[in-house]
């Protein structure tokens, strides 16, 4: 594909209203964050020194970092347990990884009171620090999935060495990618082991780390799910319904495990009175566990469910919405505070916010539409006029 071609395939389309809302979207929130940038972070957020992690830390870090975890998951399913079959959705999983990644670290640019400094980790470094290892972790992994990625940009040109060598360490990257996101994922919840005192009894553990891990490979699986169900809507190709029930048919094993050693963990530390206490924290961990991991084992658990696009969705949307609740109530809803001063979103953090996720639905747009993101070869997929998903066109 040249640039005179990719040009020209640009001309002819027509952006469709739900594209149209959000290139909005990320207009508004360039302007805010431009504003910020010019008038400081108190301009146009509520933060404080009592709460100097808010909405973007909760849902553009925590829960980004998270939902991110399909690309490892199905690279690791694919060249290190060899399972070929799962070609046609490792590519769009790995795409959905990277943009995921780099809205985090914009996210994080606009979050830092000094963003122009965010270099200085890499010179004056606390070895004792976690957010030094997360940092490094998501820096390098971010360049991993930027190189596993790399390929689809250069297959539609004539550069064939570049391809060549790509593929030639496809292994080792997958490897390095797997390691340094498993280090990352566990890490984030180590950070919340030194405020025990902040940290409501409910979510505070030793087990954090293994928690967060589990919970984001239990989210990388759905969030595959979920992107396979709407992009086979939206760019009106086939649905890999056979892939997909396979890999939901892990996850209830995966919650499993979580929820077991969550209840086990809450038993030994004598804490499970605190479940049936009449509290927004009981309510909300209740809320968490149902919604994240009760209902989602249900749905997977059965092979007709597991077979139905609509159910399908259901189940992973459940996941999603389960793990980010359980983000946000770590890291800020049932988290103490000294002096009794409550934090409430700005409309300018939510407008970054929905800025930064709209700009990277748009980027999946772009690419699913010019260039060769889905992998169809030695696959026969299933027609997609079963889901239950309006059909939108456009990038």
């Amino acid at each position: 594909m040249t640039a005179h071609g990719l040009w020209s395939d640009l001309r002819s389309v027509r952006p469709s209203r739900a594209g149209l809302t959000l290139g909005a979207l990320a207009v508004l929130g360039v302007v805010v964050a431009l504003v910020r940038f010019a008038s400081g972070i108190g301009a146009i957020s509520h933060l404080s020194n009592t709460y100097s992690w808010g909405l973007w830390i909760s849902l553009d870090l925590l829960c980004g970092v998270a939902l991110g975890a399909g690309a490892f998951t199905m690279a690791s399913i694919v060249y290190i347990l060899d399972l070929k079959d799962f070609r046609p959705i490792l590519r769009p999983s790995i795409l959905t990884g990277f943009l995921g990644y780099g809205m985090v670290i914009v996210a994080l640019l606009v979050d830092l009171g000094r963003p122009e400094r965010i270099w200085h980790m890499m010179i004056y470094q606390n070895g004792h620090s976690v957010l030094l290892e997360v940092g490094l972790c998501v820096m390098l992994y971010t360049t991993v999935l930027a190189l596993e990625f790399l390929p689809v940009l250069l297959e539609p040109t004539r550069w064939a060495r570049p391809l060549r060598l790509l593929h030639a360490i496809t292994l080792p990257l997958v490897i390095l990618g797997v390691v340094l996101s498993t280090l990352h994922q566990s890490s984030l919840g180590s950070l919340f082991l030194i405020m025990p005192a902040k940290l409501n009894p409910l979510w505070y553990s030793p087990l954090l780390p293994l928690f967060f891990f589990l919970t984001a490979l239990a989210v990388g699986l759905a969030m595959v799910i979920f992107e396979s169900l709407i992009s086979a809507r939206v760019f009106r190709r086939g649905l890999e319904l056979p892939l997909l029930s396979r890999l939901g048919k892990a996850i209830p094993y995966i919650l499993g495990l979580y929820l077991a050693l969550k209840l086990g963990d809450l038993a030994l530390n004598g804490k499970l009175s605190l479940l049936f206490a009449l509290e927004p924290p009981a309510l909300l961990f209740w809320l968490e566990v149902m919604m994240g991991s009760v209902a989602p084992i249900v749905v997977f658990s059965r092979r007709v469910w597991r077979e139905t696009p609509g159910r399908l969705l259901v189940g992973a949307l459940l996941i999603i919405a389960g793990v980010m609740l359980n983000r946000f109530n770590v890291s800020l809803l049932t988290m103490s505070h000294l002096g009794g001063q409550g934090y409430v979103p700005s409309l300018g953090e939510w407008a970054i916010s929905l800025g930064i996720i709209s700009a990277g639905v748009l980027a999946f747009g772009f690419v699913a539409k010019f260039f060769p993101l889905f992998d169809v070869e030695d696959h026969t997929p299933t027609h997609p006029s079963s889901l239950p998903i309006p059909t939108t066109t456009g990038a």
